[in-house]
């Protein structure tokens, strides 16, 4: 099969809950970062929430169905283990019509999960167990799968191992050979901090479009002045998508830098899958060969409708939101 995008990331089931700020405070919960915890404080922090809403998850995963969402053809590389949560996420992306490719199962570690917290001002707070998730090494990766895509996703937070790492490049490696394109998202600016050497020679060596938030790309290049930063990214990246919170997103190629409003909501109920589903939206758009100021306003267009319920999934078929004009 032939896909518009091939995603790679932690296969993860995630477990949302609503709490108070307190919570994190009791708890020691770090708000609106990724903090990587093991079996057992995973446990503890699912036995004290309450009314838990499950679906399968990981950021990538999530770029993946938003991009089948659109309407395009997405596949997912993940890796999981023959247990009840294992099921559940190959169903949920079978479902929705992402060709899921687990590679070899875990039978060292159970599926990963992630327990997100999301506080009043919709920011969320994850406490991931990566599980099986972090075992995926290069053996995981099918050629065939990542050559089949226009366009390789990688997701940022699969950098903490190092067979993860070689992972990636042999990913990399598949696609360029394929003449594809190879896209990274940062995904958060302390796993930045824990890899920038590595996350550099990446970007420089291999990728091709870069997604990111403004504090991420500030850390990568180690800088306060987003200015500096994005500048900097012009020269290192052909393509890159800068988000900005209230501030809209920057996409850029080359000397071309275009600002992008954000859709305008009523509330931010939980901000959960935002930057997954912009990333599903530009790539959507990219695989079309839209111009980048189209690719952006999907983008945003796409994580205006995830941010206003809780959950990193649309809750509509975001085909049904795209305007004519960019049809």
């Amino acid at each position: 099969m032939r896909y518009d995008v091939v995603a790679i990331g932690n296969a993860l089931v995630d477990v949302i809950a609503a709490v108070e700020d307190q919570f994190l405070e009791v708890e020691q919960v770090v708000k609106g970062s990724m903090t990587l915890v093991d079996a057992d404080r995973s446990a503890h922090l699912y036995s004290r929430i309450t009314k838990p809403t499950q679906t399968s998850g990981g950021s990538a995963a999530n770029t993946a169905y938003g991009l089948a969402s659109l309407g395009g053809r997405a596949g997912f590389i993940g890796k999981i283990a023959e247990d009840d949560l294992g099921r559940v996420f190959g169903h949920d992306m079978k479902e929705v019509g992402v060709g899921f490719h687990p590679g070899m199962t875990s039978t060292t570690e159970p599926t990963g999960r992630c327990i997100i917290a999301v506080t009043p001002d919709g920011q969320r707070s994850m406490s991931t167990f990566l599980g099986a998730a972090s075992l995926l090494d290069p053996a995981d990766i099918s050629r065939e799968a990542v050559s089949s895509g226009a366009v390789l996703f990688l997701e940022g937070y699969l950098f903490d191992r190092d067979h993860a790492k070689e992972a990636f490049r042999t990913a990399s490696k598949y696609a360029h050979a394929a003449g594809r394109k190879v896209s990274l998202t940062l995904s958060d600016s302390f796993c930045v901090d824990r890899h920038r050497d590595d996350f550099m020679a990446l970007i420089k060596n291999d990728i091709d479009i870069l997604f990111c938030n403004e504090l991420e790309l500030q850390s990568l290049y180690q800088t306060n002045s987003y200015e500096e930063a994005l500048g900097k990214l012009r020269h290192d990246c052909e393509f890159g998508a800068v988000t900005r919170d209230k501030r809209g997103s920057v996409v850029i190629n080359g000397d071309d830098v275009v600002h992008i409003e954000p859709e305008p909501v009523d509330q931010v109920v939980d901000a959960t899958g935002a930057g997954d589903m912009y990333a599903a939206g530009f790539l959507f758009g990219f695989t079309r060969g839209m111009k980048i100021e189209d690719c952006g306003r999907l983008g945003s267009l796409s994580a205006s409708e995830v941010i206003t319920h809780v959950g990193p999934r649309p809750l509509v078929q975001l085909s049904s939101l795209i305007p004519n004009h960019l049809r």
